[in-house]
């Protein structure tokens, strides 16, 4: 069939919830409503108010409630609305869900997915157009998942529901009904802690993450017509990092462009540059580049084409570093 990545989402759930009776979706209008995107539309007609759970406006209720249930044999799937309104919940995920395997040395574990919203591109306020996902690749204990497609969403999903321990999976909002894609609901799960290269090419390392593969794969494709061949990486699993995947690439291209749209100060993409310099420092035949938007607030959607990296952007950039000697 063919489905978009709202569609995905939806139909990982459905397939987890008719597997195991142990998972609950909880958050804010996921019920009736079927979710602020209708990721969730369907479930709660299909398998009822008690498995999926309308809450109040309360973000740290939602994940406090999510963790007691994870600690307590069930599989609960969280949904909070914007990744802008993560902050609440952090004291529950931090201090709790990505500790509790530790604290208690193996007795309790924490098997909750918290489903997240995040990145810009449509038209919303900053609070809904956040990637803020530096903070939670810093905790250790948590899982973060970013998928780039309506099959890697579908895989990823189950993937991390089916973790023993917590897992935060990033949805790109810019994404979610972009594009469609031939999707097979059959229950296979991707692999957690691992790149994707959706790409082969021996001039240069195209890192990226969530919306921005697409963008990535379009800028491969124009530099293909320049006689440059990049080579895609989607990380897609942020934490734990899949280091040894982009390392060997880099080693074979020697250049590394990182795309992202999350702040550069302190992002994801600057610990990945740090680890290229430390472990393939002699195989970079330039500096390491990272593209990604001003350190300032996400701009009102007028702005946002000037605030985002743009296809046209990576492009220029790639060709920059094309010219670049270390």
């Amino acid at each position: 069939m063919l489905a978009n990545l709202v569609e995905a989402v939806d139909l990982a759930l459905a397939r987890a919830m008719s597997e195991d009776e142990r998972v609950i979706i909880l958050g804010e209008d996921v019920g009736k409503n079927g979710g602020v995107f209708r990721a969730t539309v369907g479930l709660r007609e299909r398998f009822g108010a008690k498995r999926v759970l309308d809450t109040p406006l309360a973000e740290t209720l939602i994940a406090g409630l999510a963790v007691g249930m994870s600690s307590q044999g069930l599989r609960p799937v969280a949904e909070i609305q914007f990744m802008g309104f993560i902050y609440a919940a952090l004291e529950h995920l931090i201090s709790h869900a990505a500790r509790l395997r530790n604290r208690t040395r193996g007795r309790l574990s924490c098997p909750l997915t918290i489903r997240v919203p995040f990145g810009g591109g449509i038209h919303a306020p900053e609070h809904h157009s956040e990637s803020t996902e530096a903070i939670l690749t810093h905790c250790a204990g948590l899982s973060v998942v970013a998928p780039s497609s309506p099959r890697t969403a579908y895989g990823l999903l189950l993937a991390a529901i089916r973790s023993p321990d917590p897992v935060i999976f990033l949805e790109p909002e810019r994404i979610y009904r972009s594009f469609k894609e031939e999707l097979d609901d059959n229950g296979i799960a991707l692999p957690l802690e691992q790149c994707l290269v959706w790409r082969k090419g021996h001039d240069l390392t195209l890192v990226c993450w969530g919306s921005w593969v697409q963008d990535c794969l379009r800028a491969a494709d124009s530099l293909a017509t320049q006689g440059i061949a990049c080579e895609v990486i989607d990380v897609a699993c942020l934490k734990p990092l899949d280091m040894e995947t982009i390392i060997q690439s880099v080693a074979l291209t020697g250049r590394c462009l990182i795309v992202q749209e999350a702040v550069k100060s302190g992002g994801l993409g600057s610990d990945i540059a740090a680890r290229l310099a430390e472990h393939a420092f002699y195989a970079l035949r330039a500096p390491i580049k990272i593209l990604s938007p001003p350190d300032v607030i996400v701009p009102y959607f007028k702005l946002e084409a000037v605030y985002l990296p743009q296809v046209e952007d990576i492009v220029r950039t790639a060709q920059q570093l094309m010219e670049a000697k270390r």
